[in-house]
């Protein structure tokens, strides 16, 4: 089984949250901030969406930062995602 995004919808997998600051203070999980980062595991197929054309622009495996309180937490077996609009991406992350 595998999630597959309908319209101009993307399935994030966030990136693990920093467990330590750059002066070596470890974090507790309650201190720790929710991640903006994440890698793209599914991509919808575009098309129209209120009226107009959306062309997706991110891939599978694409590292991107999305907007903080954007979409929708799930859990799909034993992993969590988040699925989110395309215009919630802010950024894609090039190595």
């Amino acid at each position: 089984m595998k999630l597959v995004p309908l319209s101009d919808r993307v399935v994030l997998k966030e990136m693990k949250a920093e467990t330590k600051t750059a002066s070596g203070i470890i974090l507790t999980e309650s201190a720790q901030e929710k991640p903006q980062q994440a890698e793209v595991v599914a991509v919808g197929p575009g098309g129209v969406v209120d009226g107009k054309e959306v062309v997706m622009n991110v891939k599978e495996g694409q590292k991107v930062i999305y907007s903080k309180y954007a979409g929708t937490e799930v859990k799909f077996g034993d992993e969590k995602y988040i699925i989110v609009k395309q215009s919630d991406i802010l950024a894609v992350v090039e190595d």
